[in-house]
């Protein structure tokens, strides 16, 4: 099977491969697999990259790394002829591109499942599983969690997948963002109608009664004023001072990479565990891979 949207998985699809990655965090995955993975990567990436190589060795596979500024892209070789290529050379794809809809087209036309690492500010259902994951890892729970979104949430790809995931689970979600760069109105309705949720949504930086504060940053590229970016990304970089009146045991995750938008103290915090969410996304992809090559 494929893996683009958060979508694409029921409840009952989730909790199986949050249970897998729990055994291969415990060093017990169930069964070893022979095959290649391929990881074709349009953009930039660390995390995504890396840690679905590790996932592929971890499980007994290989790996080819598929670069774009270093293939016949540059020749002028399209998308699709570059995934028809590389299907045949391996058992699973791993894509990563900036328009949207772009890994729901390699699906279409790669004979190998396919798993979206990230199409532009569309969906990166990988980085939501990891994201609960470790909330549960960590609360021990996702239903009924006090969860705040910040930041730019109209562009931010993770937030698309994860307050869906989120209301799936039964959480109490407030976003938290600029004005002008609040999450989707339509896409906030509709996972209210579907979930029965309720989705607060507000301007400024109290989180009071947070259980997680899940912190994206601002993207500046976005902004005509650089000015007007910079001001932005000042007032919403999470400082110790607004912590003050946050819950003692409150956790503070991110998607990474933090440019700016968390305060470099707050990285010594106890409170911080955006560190240990990233390597959790080694368990959790073994388990995606796991579960594709299974269906």
């Amino acid at each position: 099977m494929d893996l683009i949207s958060i979508r694409d998985l029921d409840k009952k699809e989730i909790e199986k491969i949050l249970s897998s990655a729990e055994d291969m965090a415990n060093g017990k995955p169930k069964k070893k697999h022979d095959g290649i993975l391929a990881t074709l990567f349009f953009e930039p990436s660390t995390r995504t990259r890396l840690s679905f190589q590790s996932a592929a060795l971890r499980l007994g596979m290989n790996y080819i790394d598929f670069s774009a500024e270093t293939s016949s892209i540059k020749k002028g070789e399209t998308f699709v002829d570059t995934i028809k290529v590389i299907s045949g050379y391996a058992d699973v794809l791993v894509i990563r591109h900036p328009k949207e809809g772009s890994a729901r087209l390699g699906a279409d036309v790669s004979g190998k499942p396919v798993i979206n690492g990230g199409d532009g500010g569309n969906q990166h259902p990988t980085q939501a599983l990891i994201d609960i994951f470790t909330m549960r890892k960590i609360k021990g729970k996702i239903s009924n969690l006090n969860v705040s979104l910040v930041g730019d949430l109209k562009h931010a790809r993770t937030m698309q997948s994860l307050v869906y995931a989120l209301a799936m689970f039964g959480a109490k979600i407030t976003l938290i963002s600029p004005k002008g760069l609040e999450l989707d109105i339509a896409l906030v309705k509709e996972i209210e109608e579907k979930f029965n949720a309720k989705i607060k949504t507000k301007n400024d930086l109290v989180f009071d009664d947070a259980d997680v504060l899940y912190v994206c940053r601002i993207q500046e590229e976005r902004f005509a004023d650089p000015y007007e970016a910079k001001r932005v990304k000042e007032q919403f970089m999470i400082r110790n001072e607004h912590m003050k009146n946050a819950k003692k045991d409150l956790i503070v995750l991110s998607p990474l990479p933090k440019i700016n938008e968390i305060a470099e103290d707050i990285d010594s915090s106890d409170k911080a565990r955006y560190f240990e969410q990233a390597h959790y996304g080694v368990p959790v992809r073994m388990a995606i891979i796991d579960y594709v090559l299974m269906k």
